[in-house]
């Protein structure tokens, strides 16, 4: 059995579903031009203003003509280019050189490629017969006028900010940011570039928390380095309380004589729980922050907090497993499950029955079969390891070591971790 296994460990599902049963997604919108709203939250049905394509069109660079007429001599009477459409009709015995994106003209119902055409002059023989309203793309083919495009709670990526653009769009409604306040504590830290001193590390987790949360629609307050100081922590949460829809730190939040930061919490907010059957990761704290006069928790005004652990991996596979969903609800997007898939261990995997366990590994596809290998080292201070894995590979709470060649659980790393 795992021994960091005690009583009253709150399951993982369990914990993210108290995060999203107490949080509140945000209302509050701003309309913001195409070209800014990368990684924003959409406040708005998008509905299609125009059709797209506009109109019947060439696939192809051809000769549109009367599939009618496609076994006769035709004279070629025009050109239809992108942006130039041919503005007479086409009659009997006539065709039109088009090209693609061209508009159809009026009377043609079919397209036929170039490859297939022989030209003399201005007159055209078909060597190969095409079907009727072969290489045209009809109007609306791609967005119907008036069809529901985007909806409201959508992460807009770049494909979408193409996809807006093609129908004209220019300006957006979208939620506004997430406010996060950002800490680290810990008398041991250093900030990168400062002289080395025995006994110091550098932080890596701000730095890498800054970084991640640039994926997220938010705006973060870096609050820096706080000691391992009570009136210090105490001074950093309330001036983040003031600033910030979610205060996130780092270390603190475990049972050492220095760990101060649950005990602040509890002090300026209330705690729903700090112990989670997670590996890595099991000392996680989330509650509010905020109290009125007669010392209740202010769930209308107060900050929500995250207290991560402060090793570098349980900083950041907590991070990914557990802020990252409860900042994209929050932030008005509806994030869904992650992908599960199947894959053979390519060789043992050793655990201990008691928490779930998110193990960084490599995942291949060798010949059509799934397979994963460790990432090297697991322990929670080893960020080396997951900076070469790939994937998570999710082992059971009450799964022991898994043997080589058998089926695990795989989470791909997404764009939140990578």
């Amino acid at each position: 059995m795992d021994g960091c296994v005690q009583p009253g460990l709150l399951p993982v599902h369990e914990a993210l579903a108290r995060i999203i049963g107490a949080l509140k997604p945000i209302t509050v919108t701003e309309n913001i031009a195409l070209a800014d709203s990368l990684d924003r939250v959409l406040a708005e049905n998008i509905i299609a203003p125009i059709n797209v394509p506009g109109g019947d069109n060439s696939a192809m660079d051809g000769y549109a003509l009367r599939h009618c007429d496609a076994r006769q001599e035709l004279n070629v009477i025009g050109d239809a280019f992108a942006g130039h459409p041919f503005s007479g009709e086409i009659g009997a015995g006539q065709a039109v050189r088009i090209m693609t994106g061209g508009l159809v003209p009026v009377g043609a119902d079919t397209v036929v490629m170039q490859e297939n055409v022989t030209r003399n002059g201005n007159k055209i023989l078909i060597n190969t017969i095409p079907d009727i309203g072969e290489n045209i793309r009809r109007a609306g083919e791609d967005i119907a006028l008036g069809s529901l495009v985007l909806s409201t709670g959508h992460l807009l990526s770049a494909l979408d900010i193409g996809l807006l653009a093609s129908l004209g769009i220019n300006r957006l409604n979208v939620f506004r940011r997430i406010k996060i306040a950002l800490l680290t504590t810990g008398d041991e830290l250093l900030a990168p570039g400062a002289a080395y001193h025995a006994g110091k590390i550098y932080d890596s987790n701000r730095p890498l928390l800054q970084a991640l949360l640039k994926r997220l629609p938010v705006e973060v307050h870096d609050l820096g380095i706080v000691p391992d100081n009570p009136h210090a922590l105490r001074t950093a949460f309330l001036a983040a309380q003031q600033c910030a829809d979610i205060v996130i730190s780092t270390g603190g939040v475990s049972v050492g004589d220095a760990d101060y930061t649950k005990d602040i919490l509890a002090e300026l907010g209330e705690i729903n729980f700090w112990k989670i059957a997670m590996k890595p990761g099991k000392p996680f704290a989330f509650g509010l922050l905020g109290e009125n006069e007669s010392g209740n928790a202010l769930r209308t005004t107060g900050c929500w907090f995250c207290g991560l652990p402060g090793n570098p991996v349980s900083t950041a596979v907590t991070y990914h497993q557990l802020v990252v969903p409860a900042v994209r609800y929050l932030a008005g997007e509806n994030p869904g499950e992650p992908l599960v898939i199947k894959a053979i261990a390519a060789k043992t995997l050793k655990k201990q029955p008691g928490r779930l366990d998110f193990q960084r590994g490599i995942f291949s596809a060798n010949n059509g079969i799934n397979v994963v290998s460790s990432a090297g080292l697991q322990s929670s201070g080893v960020l080396s390891g997951m900076a070469k894995a790939n994937c998570y590979i999710r082992v059971e709470a009450e799964r022991g070591t898994v043997a080589e060649g058998e089926m695990v659980d795989v989470i791909l790393f997404d764009r939140f971790i990578r």
